[in-house]
């Protein structure tokens, strides 16, 4: 017999920081890796959400 434990209650601090963290991280990475990206097939498929963001690409 295998025994669980389901855990109740809010998530820990710590938690929170490290998706928060990781979120940041992941949203800098699409931002910046896809904004400076040299294939013009990159550049092209984030071209309108870049401005959109009033990014400059251009």
């Amino acid at each position: 017999m295998m025994n669980t434990a389901v855990r109740k209650g809010s998530v820990s601090t710590t938690e929170t920081v490290l998706a928060a963290l990781g979120a940041m991280l992941l949203g800098t990475f699409l931002l910046f890796g896809v904004g400076f990206a040299q294939p013009q097939v990159l550049h092209d498929a984030a071209h309108d959400g870049r401005h959109s963001f009033a990014f400059p690409c251009h």
